[in-house]
């Protein structure tokens, strides 16, 4: 069975200023998640899954459909915020979405197969994408088996501002032991840091392993989503902006010992469009690898 792709598309861009996942980039105006299926299908991918909010379904439709849906198999599914476990309700006053892994636990109907989850907005590059398909094929019917591709630190900072990032611990067979979202992590003169929420600023090494939320995962990982989900709301529901980020679930996975999550390295540069401000940067990029035939100028021709 190919491997699903799960493309995380909900967000509406507040730093940015815009539906940033539909903003051309490409030489022919394709976008970032454009090239990302272009390499889940290079990359054996069979079928795609967008998370997406109800207030841009119809624009949405209408752009899949025309760009690739003959391609392969594409499915929709919706965050919203009253998308909540039976007994739950959306706290007064709540605007902030409820996280990464919320937008995640949503695809849970459609996807029965191992998959792959990234952001709609970040370029990951088909090297990537072959590393965690390969993983993927080895790990169907099997549980508690993930993989992350980790980018060094350095290779995925923009210049126009603050970044969150899952910073990562490896152990000596680089398996992951540990991840802890920074929500705020810029570089400076004198080297990377990250900001503490007492407002203390730390180094960071630059080769240090992050999560760009590229993981590769099996359908038990929505069991313990469900199940994880309703403690956080326990714990932090009316709390107005905490969220249920992906690397949150899967250090407890992994200190509890129910996953092995194998990291693997890539030294390729990120980039994406955070920021308005990255926008001409991220064209020059695409530009030089369609200059280069490692795609071409118009991906669906």
């Amino acid at each position: 069975m190919k491997p699903t792709l799960l493309v995380l598309a909900a967000g509406l861009g507040s730093r940015y200023g815009g539906l940033k996942q539909m903003d051309g980039v490409g030489v022919s105006g394709e976008t970032i998640m454009e090239y990302s299926v272009y390499d889940a299908i290079k990359s054996g991918f069979g079928k795609v899954v967008f998370v997406i909010r109800h207030s841009f379904e119809n624009d949405f439709r209408e752009f899949v459909n025309r760009r690739f849906a003959d391609k392969i198999q594409v499915e929709i599914v919706f965050q919203e915020l009253e998308y909540l476990p039976e007994g739950y309700q959306t706290p007064k006053g709540r605007e902030k979405p409820w996280g990464t892994n919320h937008a995640l636990l949503m695809a849970k109907d459609a996807i029965h197969e191992p998959f792959c989850v990234i952001n709609a907005d970040d370029f990951y590059g088909r090297n990537s994408f072959e590393s965690i398909a390969g993983f993927l094929q080895q790990v169907e019917n099997k549980k508690g088996r993930y993989a992350m591709v980790g980018f060094r630190i350095q290779n995925t900072l923009s210049e126009s501002g603050s970044v969150a990032r899952g910073v990562c611990q490896a152990n000596e067979n680089n398996f992951l032991a540990s991840i802890y979202e920074r929500t705020r992590v810029e570089r400076f003169p004198d080297g990377v840091k990250y900001q503490d929420p007492d407002g203390s600023w730390h180094v960071i090494p630059e080769n240090t392993p992050v999560s760009m939320n590229f993981w590769g995962l099996t359908p038990d990982y929505f069991e313990y989503s469900e199940c994880f989900f309703k403690t956080f709301l326990d714990q932090h529901g009316d709390e107005p902006k905490s969220e249920f980020f992906i690397p949150l679930l899967i250090d407890h996975l992994i200190q509890e010992k129910h996953v092995t999550v194998k990291i693997l390295d890539t030294a390729s540069q990120w980039f994406g469009v955070t920021y308005k401000e990255d926008k001409p940067f991220t064209i020059e990029k695409i530009k030089e690898l369609v200059a280069q035939k490692v795609y071409p100028e118009n991906l669906w021709r």
